[in-house]
C-alpha cells in the first residue's frame, strides 16, 4: 500500500494478509466523515465516551504486556505505551468532553457498548490465553490503524471541524509511538519465530488474531456512527 507511513515489517506483513478488514477500517464513513468534518457531532461524542472506555481496558491489556515481555527493551516499550494512552490519548477524550459538560468520572463510569466489550475482552483474552505474539497481534490494529489514519487525515482533511482528534494521532509524539511498536514487533517476531516469520507454523493463528482485531475496529466506527 504505497504511501502508508512505515511501522516496521511485521506490520506491513500483518496489514497485508488482512487487506479487505484493513481498507474497512482506516477508510470507514467514520473515518472519512473526521476527514471532511460531515461526521454528526452527537456521533463523535458517543464515540469518545466509549473510546475512553476502551483505553481503560486497552491500557491494561498493554500493562499485561510488560507481565509477557521476554526482554527488558519489550517491557520499557510496552510500559511506555502504557503512560502515552494513560497520560496523553486519553486526555483528548477528558478536555473534549469537558468542554460539553461531561465529567472524567462520568466517562469511567460510562455503560460499555456491546461492540466495545466484544473488543477489549477479546484483546484481553489473547494475553491471558496466548503468549505475547497472541497479544501483540491483537493490540497493533488499534495502535497502527489510528497512526495510519493520523497519518492520511492530517495530508487530506478537507475541514478543521476535527482537528484536535486528528492533529493527535498524525503528530510527531503518536507516530513515534507506532515506529516504536513496530520495531519491537520486529524484534519480538525473529526472537521467537526466526527471521521467516511468515513461514512459521504460528504464522496464520497470529494472522488470525490480527485480522479479527480489526474486524472489531470495523464495529467499533459502526458503533460510533450509531451515536448519531
Amino acid at each position: 500500500m504505497a504511501g502508508l507511513p512505515t511501522y516496521g515489517s511485521v506490520f506491513t506483513a500483518l496489514r497485508d494478509a488482512a487487506s479487505t478488514p484493513w481498507q474497512a477500517y482506516t477508510h470507514h464513513d467514520f473515518v472519512e466523515g473526521l476527514r471532511d468534518g460531515n461526521l454528526p457531532k452527537e456521533a463523535f461524542i458517543h464515540y469518545l465516551i466509549q473510546d475512553y472506555v476502551f483505553l481503560v481496558h486497552f491500557s491494561r491489556a498493554w500493562a499485561l504486556a510488560v507481565a509477557k515481555a521476554d526482554t527488558l527493551d519489550e517491557m520499557k516499550t510496552c510500559a511506555a505505551t502504557v503512560n502515552a494512552l494513560v497520560n496523553e490519548e486519553m486526555q483528548l477524550h477528558v478536555e473534549t468532553c469537558a468542554a460539553l459538560g461531561i465529567s472524567e468520572a462520568q466517562l469511567f463510569e460510562a455503560k460499555e457498548e456491546a461492540e466495545n466489550l466484544a473488543y477489549t475482552r477479546y484483546v484481553l483474552e489473547a494475553g491471558y490465553s496466548g503468549d505475547f505474539l497472541d497479544l501483540m497481534a491483537a493490540l497493533a490494529p488499534c495502535v497502527m490503524g489510528y497512526g495510519e489514519i493520523g497519518a492520511r487525515l492530517g495530508a487530506d482533511k478537507t475541514s478543521d471541524a476535527y482537528e484536535d482528534w486528528i492533529g493527535t494521532y498524525a503528530g510527531a509524539e503518536y507516530q513515534e509511538v507506532c515506529v516504536m511498536v513496530g520495531d519491537m514487533l520486529d524484534s519480538a517476531f525473529a526472537a521467537r519465530l526466526g527471521k521467516d516469520y511468515t513461514q512459521s507454523p504460528r504464522w496464520a493463528a497470529l494472522v488470525k488474531r490480527f485480522e479479527t482485531a480489526t474486524e472489531l475496529e470495523v464495529s467499533f466506527w459502526d458503533m460510533g456512527l450509531r451515536g448519531a
